[in-house]
């Protein structure tokens, strides 16, 4: 009887055993790792980032820009002549989390717009490691204002106007992230006939990380050389130049800059810019984002170390 009560204690002290060293095993096999926080909003500046809300959350987004600063005291540097867009954000609590919709209204040009973001592949290290986090962007514009000449014929479809990005963006370490957005729009209407309809633009953006709450943002969208673009108001456009600051406390994220651009729809601040830094023309304007979640585990991130 002894001898079996010994047999039995080296069975289970093996088993024990053998347990263990599977799961030190387990434990050490490499695991995919996803990167999060390449920039701390929705937007790089005007312009989209590759980031979306959580999986089940909702964004809502206020955009405010002030006029150019170039009127000096008399419209108090432009806080007299605000523009606005309010706007509403929630990413698809399947698929992973990797659709997010989209619904806004900017009171320039009186636009309401609606967008869908798809973000097709993930930066991420370890098994199956990719470099890049790549979202594809699509939104349309319908302007509510009034026809300049109610006398012709007007068509619903002249209200109508397209945006498609490509957002490219790498997270090179905790302090630096870049983002290249090629961008084609469209608009039904253009004031003349030898005006592009169709336009390439390409757009640059960047964020270097001061601290953990505090980022500095600048964005450049490149109206790209040998295009016919329409004017806006009988002025030339100038490819939108952006310079920020992104502040992050808690559910809030709070983002100022600097822009020659006053609109905030794709479209009007891509394609609609025309004040020159040079001549002082310049828009002070701020974001706010604030998320609210609706289900359990609701906005939950893919973490990685480091971030």
């Amino acid at each position: 009887m002894k001898k079996i009560y010994i047999l039995l204690f080296f069975i289970l002290s093996n088993t024990i055993w053998s347990q263990g060293l599977l799961d030190e095993l387990q434990d050490s096999t490499p695991k995919k790792e996803y990167t999060v926080g390449t920039f701390k909003g929705v937007r790089v500046i005007n312009g989209q980032s590759v980031e979306m809300p959580g999986k089940g959350e909702l964004l809502f987004m206020i955009q405010h820009r002030f006029g150019s600063v170039r009127g000096g005291i008399v419209d108090l540097l432009g806080l007299d002549l605000a523009g606005i867009r309010f706007g509403l954000e929630y990413t698809l609590p399947f698929y992973d989390g990797r659709i997010c919709i989209g619904i806004g209204r900017s009171n320039y040009l009186k636009v309401w717009d609606g967008f869908l973001k798809y973000q097709i592949f993930r930066q991420s290290k370890g098994p199956k490691s990719f470099p890049f986090t790549i979202d594809l962007y699509a939104s349309m514009g319908i302007s509510t204002i009034n026809f300049t000449d109610p006398d012709r014929n007007n068509y619903f479809s002249s209200r109508l106007s397209y945006c498609f990005q490509i957002l490219w963006a790498r997270k090179f370490c905790r302090w630096f992230s870049f983002q290249l957005t090629p961008t084609l729009l469209h608009q039904n209407l253009v004031p003349l006939k030898e005006d592009q309809n169709t336009t390439f633009h390409l757009g640059f953006g960047g964020k270097f990380r001061v601290s953990n709450r505090v980022s500095i943002t600048a964005e450049y969208f490149w109206p790209v050389s040998g295009q016919n673009f329409a004017d806006v108001n009988n002025l030339p456009i100038k490819g939108p130049l952006s310079i920020g600051v992104d502040w992050e406390t808690g559910g809030h994220v709070f983002q100022f800059m600097l822009s020659n651009s006053q609109a905030c729809y794709d479209n009007s601040f891509i394609a609609g810019a025309t004040h020159d830094w040079l001549n002082g023309d310049i828009h002070f304007g701020f974001n706010i984002q604030r998320t609210f979640s609706f289900q359990k585990g609701a906005g939950k991130k893919y973490k990685t170390k480091g971030n």
